[in-house]
């Protein structure tokens, strides 16, 4: 399962978004507006930036979004 942690608004979280849509590649979205989420982002990553990437079957998890674009890719082009 992909998590993905993002914001509304967040131009960089509609890029993993899309990238995600072009590619197949399904997410779980988890918007940190709800105050629980913010806070389940925070302990998982240490900060308060989106987007945050959690790959419950590999254990990977990862900020920036080009670096998840280009994890994602990697993953679709396996499948």
């Amino acid at each position: 399962m992909l998590t993905l942690y993002v914001k509304t608004g967040c131009p960089f979280c509609i890029k993993v978004l899309e990238a995600g849509r072009k590619l197949g590649i399904a997410f779980e979205e988890k918007n940190i507006a709800d105050a629980k989420i913010l806070e389940e982002l925070i302990e998982k990553g240490g900060k308060q930036q989106v987007p945050y990437l959690v790959d419950d079957a590999t254990g990977v998890e990862m900020y920036e979004s080009e670096d998840i674009v280009c994890y994602v890719t990697k993953l679709a082009k396996k499948s």
